[in-house]
């Protein structure tokens, strides 16, 4: 039996896309082993958002021969298809594959074996108009399920790659994704969690139907007891929008509502669709709809121009909308993006001196946010053993607090209402009645 070993890098996109590639191996027989393990197959799927995306990648693929130099080293993912000519120049890779095709990694590595020549098999992703179907039927886990249902992305922000990495937008047909739900619903799954790399456009290049119509599809589908979305554009949760979520009880009280800066004139030099006034009035909405609603958010500082007083006008923004946690970058510059040749470009030293001004807001308000649910029950979806112990447990509230919980029976796959008691300093801890 051949052995295969996969790293991913990068987004919930990449995780889904690997975990469907294994799934692949494992159906033509292939015993799948750990990366730090001897393989006959070692599979990189890569990332590109950043440099240091593009760098991590080359760093993990010079690893993959230290355990059998005569293995074969096949790199795909959004690195390997901004830059084939590149990852094809490493010495230990000898088939490259980008963010198409992936349904074809077995047939592809075994033909690169028989080849015994570096290949290179990336497409024109511009000229790709169809969704490639990468269907799971069971995860590693048994709780939580992360489904793609969407490709591409047609926004263009400036300081983003991901476009010319991915192409345009394509949606997966709705009954593929009901019939994969209704498989994974079969297998013991609780939650799913829709996701892709514009989330927001799911639907646009079909027609007939969108994001909230196959978010309704799924809730129909017995077995599933949690929907999520992955990160989507504030400007997707229209009124009409949010009033059909608000008739479907299995959508989790949490929403990753993208924002990047809460500068409009930063908005607009970062080529984002919306406005500050158009964020808060969604909010608003949200937390007057869903009790106990968590908001989170994603924010760049230090974007080229970002002047002091653009950088208070994001302090003032995320002070008042007071998100329950917020992922915090600095700026980086993309070689390839539009705004990586933007003049006034921040020193490194003020975006350090900016991030550790958001992140302390972030950890004060995410901290008010937990201990605001001290001595309250909320269903808990718990998900695995806590840090290796066999009596204590952690999962999920449906507004994404993490709760560990001890228990003498095993609870995974188990939603259970939980007593939030203490905060610790990244989860919670529960009792059970």
């Amino acid at each position: 039996m051949k052995k295969a070993a996969f790293y991913t890098l990068g987004c919930k996109v990449n995780q889904y896309e690997t975990e469907a590639m294994t799934e692949s191996f494992e159906n033509a027989g292939y015993e799948i082993v750990d990366y730090s393990e001897f393989a006959d197959v070692y599979i990189i799927n890569t990332c590109t958002v950043t440099n240091m995306g593009d760098r991590k990648s080359r760093q993990i693929i010079r690893r993959a021969r230290e355990k059998n130099p005569e293995a074969l080293v096949a790199v795909v993912g959004c690195y390997s298809q901004i830059a084939p000519g590149e990852v094809l120049e490493i010495p230990e890779v000898s088939l490259v594959v980008g963010t198409d095709e992936r349904s074809r990694m077995v047939e592809l590595v075994e033909y690169a074996m028989e080849k015994e020549e570096k290949l290179n098999m990336v497409n024109d992703i511009m000229k790709v108009k169809e969704f490639e179907e990468m269907s799971i039927k069971s995860y590693k886990s048994r709780t939580r399920a992360f489904l793609k249902i969407q490709e591409g992305c047609d926004q263009y922000c400036t300081y983003c790659i991901i476009p010319y990495a991915r192409g345009h937008i394509r949606s997966r047909k709705p009954d593929s994704i009901i019939a994969e739900v209704k498989e994974l619903a079969e297998n013991g799954f609780r939650e799913i969690v829709l996701t892709g790399i514009h989330v927001a456009s799911y639907g646009k290049d079909l027609g007939n139907t969108s994001l909230i119509d196959i978010i309704e599809k799924v809730h129909e589908i017995d077995g599933i007891r949690r929907i999520r979305m992955s990160s989507v554009d504030p400007n997707v949760m229209t009124d009409g929008f949010i009033e059909r979520l608000s008739r479907l009880p299995k959508i989790c009280g949490h929403f990753h509502l993208s924002l990047q800066s809460g500068c409009d004139e930063t908005l607009k030099r970062m080529n984002r669709k919306y406005t500050t006034g158009e964020y808060r009035r969604v909010v608003k909405k949200l937390r007057e709809v869903f009790a106990d609603v968590a908001i989170t958010t994603d924010l760049i500082v230090g974007f080229p121009g970002e002047t002091e007083e653009e950088f208070q006008k994001t302090v003032d923004f995320v002070e008042e909308i007071a998100f329950s946690a917020m992922h915090v970058f600095k700026y980086s510059q993309r070689t390839g993006t539009p705004a990586a040749k933007y003049e006034n470009q921040i020193k490194p030293q003020v975006k350090d001196s900016r991030s550790k001004v958001i992140t302390a807001i972030a950890q004060k308000n995410e901290e008010k946010f937990k201990k605001a649910f001290i001595g309250r029950s909320k269903p808990v979806l718990y998900e695995q053993p806590f840090d290796g112990q066999k009596s204590l447990f952690e999962g999920l509230t449906d507004n994404y607090i993490r709760v560990v919980s001890e228990s003498r029976e095993d609870i995974k796959g188990k939603i259970i209402e939980t007593v939030l008691a203490e905060l610790k300093e990244d989860y919670m801890t529960g009792r059970i009645y």
